[in-house]
């Protein structure tokens, strides 16, 4: 995801340099391109060794060590350099940054730089509640510098506040919204539905499917890191909001579609990946139902067709809808895809290994309105979702 992108990550010192190690391993996991600077301080709470042995590239930590090429180091850094992290920023770097000094290799490479900036910041509570902080912090910002705002919670010194480096999956997720792809999507409204639905049977129990939400959830993520404001109408799941996103918890089909139909009109791209429940119980019961000795039957009523109802109310807009199925795959997408007027369908086979539910996998069969079928490998829900949100783009020029 992050090959060929080149990142500088400051290492400032504080006891949460310890979790830098790990962002600059799962950052060379994405095969990004790493290089670590260290501040004086940030070398007497770990070794510059750890990041070398993590980065594969030497470390430098001082103006004045021996160079290892004839370039000037600092310049040849901070113009090669695709995105810098300071992580974790101390107040004192954030003053330097903030009023232009530049006395160490750290400081210095971010005044030459022209890439993006990242800044988590960690300290104690009441340093960054300082007013001096916090107008350094409101400088940066107007100045287009992005910030990690840390977490509250139990500090290195005991106090309990907000002053917790952010959580380093949190981290990574903004380092890849900032330069892991191109802001494509950019001023596009794209509009998901993701999650299985509940259909109540009484207080109790409901009707529902096995639908984890991660291909909806990653198809969200996707498009936000490309640059659309993202609207998710997710049913229940255990996935963790996505931030900056709009998001909007539903239930039912019903409480989905209503969801769904307020947010159309303003979609340019709408991508149905949720596992809507096509039947409800015709009554929901207020209280449990009780066991009984006789058989117990449910009369069951049609759910509204949200993909056909949005089929039948498009204009300009992409429609992309999901087939997931356990025989005759090809036929039946294709039936859907005329069926509910859409511009593009994705075809499971719940049956083969690595497509089902709750997977971080899928294998899709790509049906366009002309008929093309493109057979794609097994890959990850988030690589998936790049390829559909590539056709998405692809309709959305061609109707625009």
């Amino acid at each position: 995801m992050l090959k060929g992108k080149t990142i500088v990550v400051g290492v400032c010192g504080g006891i949460a340099a310890y979790k830098s190690a790990d962002i600059i391993s799962k950052l060379k996991k994405l095969n990004a391109e790493l290089h670590v600077i260290m501040t004086r301080s940030a070398r007497e709470f770990i070794s510059p060794l750890t990041f070398q042995s993590l980065s594969q590239n030497y470390v430098i930590y001082d103006m004045f060590q021996e160079p290892r090429s004839w370039e000037i180091e600092h310049i040849s850094l901070a113009q090669k350099a695709d995105l810098f992290i300071v992580v974790p920023a101390t107040a004192n770097m954030i003053g330097k940054i903030a009023n232009g000094i530049a006395d160490d290799m750290l400081s210095t490479t971010i005044m030459a730089t022209k890439s993006p900036v990242i800044i988590a910041p960690a300290m104690n509570c009441d340093m960054f509640e300082n007013i001096i902080v916090q107008k350094n912090i409101q400088r940066l910002q107007a100045l287009g510098y992005i910030f990690v705002e840390p977490q509250v919670g139990r500090l290195a010194c005991g106090d309990i506040g907000q002053g917790k480096l952010a959580d380093v999956d949190d981290i990574i997720e903004i380092i890849k919204q900032t330069v892991a792809f191109d802001k494509d999507l950019k001023d596009l409204n794209v509009l998901v539905t993701a999650g299985p639905t509940r259909e109540a049977i009484d207080p109790v129990r409901f009707i529902t499917n096995h639908s984890s939400g991660k291909m909806g959830y990653s198809i969200a993520k996707v498009a936000k890191y490309r640059g659309a404001k993202v609207t998710l109408v997710s049913g229940p799941t255990n996935l963790k909001p996505i931030k900056g996103i709009q998001m909007i918890d539903v239930n039912s089909a019903l409480e989905m579609y209503e969801a769904v139909m307020a947010h159309f009109e303003e979609a340019d791209i709408i991508i149905k990946a949720a596992a809507v429940s096509d039947y409800r119980p015709l009554k929901s019961e207020k209280h449990k139902i009780k066991k009984q000795q006789n058989d117990l039957e449910i009369q069951l009523t049609k759910n509204p067709d949200i993909l056909m109802e949005l089929g039948k109310k498009v204009t300009n807009q992409v429609l992309i809808g999901f087939s997931m199925e356990t025989q005759l795959l090809k036929e039946y997408a294709k039936e859907k895809l005329i069926k509910k007027n859409l511009d593009l369908i994705v075809a499971n086979n719940l049956s083969e290994k690595g497509a089902g539910f709750a997977v971080d996998t899928n294998i899709a069969t790509l049906i366009n309105k002309n008929g093309d079928i493109e057979n794609m490998p097994i890959m990850t829900k988030d690589e998936l979702a790049y390829v559909i949100l590539d056709k998405a783009l692809a309709i959305h020029k061609k109707k625009h």
